[in-house]
């Protein structure tokens, strides 16, 4: 029981990095497209970014499709270190480096686990699991 708190508090700390950051984006999607131009990337990318970084983060932290917001995530978050953070010589940047490192770490562990507990991924494996008992001579299914 324990160990699934934790996971779910793991899925919602690594959930929270992602809403922020896309719902800051969404706050100054200028300043992010000057940000994302000044590192040769195109500045309409800026709204796309930051609604996939805002919804795959409610995604995760809902538990929907949790393994495919978690993959998309922890690759998005390679990328953008690949991107934004590769003057390793600088301090700052490899710490932001190894941080962005961390976290798709973090992530691949979420699709490596498929850690379901308390989520909307469990739910509808529920009904799944409930509609496949229902036997086909049942009355109702398949009345049309």
């Amino acid at each position: 029981m324990l160990s699934g708190l934790f996971a779910v508090a793991g899925r919602l700390m690594l959930a929270l990095i992602f809403i922020l950051a896309g719902a800051q984006k969404l706050g100054n999607v200028a300043g992010t497209a000057a940000y994302m131009e000044s590192a040769g990337l195109p500045g309409s990318l800026a709204l796309p970014a930051a609604l996939f970084e805002l919804i795959a983060g409610i995604a995760i932290a809902l538990g929907i499709f949790t393994r495919l917001a978690a993959l998309a995530l922890a690759g998005f978050t390679l990328l953008a270190t690949l991107m934004f953070h590769n003057d390793v010589s600088d301090q700052i940047q490899a710490a932001m480096a190894l941080k962005n490192i961390a976290i798709a770490g973090g992530l691949l562990c979420l699709v490596a686990y498929d850690q379901k507990r308390f989520s909307f991924d469990a739910y509808r494996e529920r009904r799944r699991a409930e509609a496949a008992r229902v036997p086909t001579d049942h009355p109702g299914v398949g009345a049309g």
